[in-house]
């Protein structure tokens, strides 16, 4: 999804807003295997998947743990980087070959301020994003590994048939086995 069909999904703006708001962002692209941010780095950027698809991840006792999966038509940030000023301990890998438009957040910010309609949609996109991640904490905590993947077949079933199984296991905080024997009983 296009940046400009999101925002004006969610709000309504004048052409000339648009065409600001389109020269603000500048395209990145990132080939399938490619890194957007380095665990450890630091960014002050903000991105909005076009194409593609993005997982977060970390690293634990030598593993490579999945974080979570953005999709086309995502606003995400490095939270730790760019609110608090600490290194993202989050690595940022795509997927696929993807496109993003990024723009620097004291640069968004400060639209954010020109443009009030940019400010609600940016503040429902966060409370998207917060809800989200609330599910998934929610399903960690309360749910077992065969309703995870159910809830994760009813919210994503696209990243099921995109990601590789060894990151949805760990994205569902299970093993790979125990994702094929779960997988085998449907």
């Amino acid at each position: 999804m296009e940046l400009l069909s999101y925002i004006t999904s969610k709000v309504k703006l004048d052409l000339d807003v648009c065409a600001d708001i389109a020269a603000a962002f500048k395209t990145e692209s990132y080939s399938k295997g490619s890194l957007l941010i380095k665990p450890g780095s630091f960014t002050s950027k903000v991105y909005f998947i076009e194409k593609g698809l993005i997982r977060t991840f970390y690293y634990k006792d030598e593993r490579d743990i999945t974080q979570f999966f953005f999709d086309a038509g995502s606003f995400t940030t490095p939270l730790n980087s760019v609110f608090y000023g600490k290194p993202e301990p989050y690595g940022w890998e795509a997927l696929e070959d993807s496109i993003v438009k990024v723009i620097p957040y004291h640069e968004l910010e400060a639209m954010s301020i020109r443009i009030p309609a940019l400010q609600q949609m940016l503040f429902h996109a966060a409370i998207d994003t917060l809800n989200i991640f609330a599910i998934k904490l929610e399903s960690l905590q309360f749910q077992t590994a065969e309703q995870r993947y159910s809830t994760m077949m009813e919210m994503y079933p696209e990243i099921l048939l995109r990601a590789p199984l060894g990151l949805i296991a760990s994205y569902l905080g299970i093993t790979q086995q125990t994702l094929s024997v779960i997988r085998a009983r449907r």
